[in-house]
């Protein structure tokens, strides 16, 4: 067991300078679109750390975190399209609110209104177990997609256009090589956060609730508590993910918001290896990969990632990650 740990962990050092190598190569090479690609996958790979924070550890199978994705995605939209247009957001207490092109004001926005839906549906979600977690976190999802869809206001069907990218300090975030980075440099915080997390008194009381509620309530600890905060920490890493990929396309749609998205953040996790620390980001690599590599070939490319997500499930459930670091992960 000591010999796969420190394997996985010689893969996650592995996965970390590729992060950096990769678009580095993209970049002497003259290629913006590769890089973009890697940032695509950064901020895919975010939204499943969030995910593999309640999945992985808490046993939370979440089928609604594209709801706080696009939650994020819209929270980032409407901040900068007011702005924008220098529009009214909204008055409160004698002020005036207007939008704002401020990065950091926006990720902190989005992660509050992703915090605040997570906190009203987890509240109501974790009340039940199994099969009915599983379709009360998609029911609000839906209903949240459903809404964005009749919300004309901010595009409804046809969603929101982002004229510009917002900014951060002085930096240039055009460049393809500087936006990457930022995505990057959250991907890791979140990650070591989770890691933090994942190794603290907190982690154990959630893998504990996982694994015998009872038992963890017979020493004092409510198991509603600890799922609740983990519930709601994981959709802010998967809002601000949301932000992000609102910013990286310049657009937000229901899309994000769509049962779809659920789908693919959980492939996500589930590719890489459900409670791997690194997983999520493995598994959106791949997923990035067949969506536009086996997607140039053929239009029917779901079917190779159908194939290799059921290899996953059944032969291989400690993911990718598992495999690689020789250690299959079993119940």
């Amino acid at each position: 067991m000591m010999l796969s740990v420190n394997r996985e962990q010689k893969l996650n050092i592995s996965f970390i300078a590729l992060l950096f190598i990769l678009p580095a190569v993209a970049l002497s090479m003259d290629e913006p679109f590769y890089i973009t690609l890697m940032t695509k996958v950064v901020i895919l790979a975010m939204a499943g750390v969030g995910l593999n924070l309640a999945l992985g550890l808490g046993g939370l199978i979440s089928f609604g975190h594209a709801a706080f994705f696009g939650i994020g995605g819209y929270a980032a939209g409407i901040l900068a399209t007011h702005y924008m247009n220098d529009e009214l957001l909204f008055s409160a207490f004698g002020y005036e609110y207007f939008g704002t092109d401020n990065m950091l004001a926006i990720w902190f926005a989005a992660m509050f209104v992703g915090a605040i839906a997570a906190i009203i549906i987890g509240y109501f979600s974790l009340r039940t177990k199994g099969v009915y977690f599983i379709m009360i976190t998609l029911a609000f999802a839906q209903m949240i997609y459903y809404f964005a869809i009749a919300w004309p206001t901010y595009g409804g069907e046809d969603g929101l256009s982002i004229y510009v990218r917002n900014n951060l300090f002085d930096l240039n975030t055009l460049d393809p090589i500087i936006f990457y980075g930022i995505c990057l440099s959250l991907l890791l915080l979140v990650t070591f956060l989770v890691s933090t997390l994942r190794n603290s008194h907190f982690g154990s009381a959630l893998q504990a609730a996982r694994q015998n509620e009872q038992r963890l309530a017979s020493v004092g600890i409510r198991p509603f508590g600890i799922q609740l905060t983990a519930f709601v920490i994981s959709a802010m890493a998967t809002a601000l993910a949301g932000a992000l990929f609102a910013d990286l396309n310049r657009f937000v749609s229901p899309d994000m918001l769509s049962w779809h998205t659920s789908g693919e953040i959980m492939i996500f996790v589930i590719l890489g290896g459900v409670g791997r620390l690194f997983g999520p980001i493995l598994g959106a690599a791949m997923f990035i990969v067949f969506e536009y590599y086996l997607g140039g070939i053929t239009e029917h490319w779901g079917l190779f990632l159908g194939i290799a997500l059921l290899a996953v499930v059944l032969f291989a459930r400690g993911g990718i990650v598992g495999v690689i670091a020789g250690e299959v992960k079993h119940d």
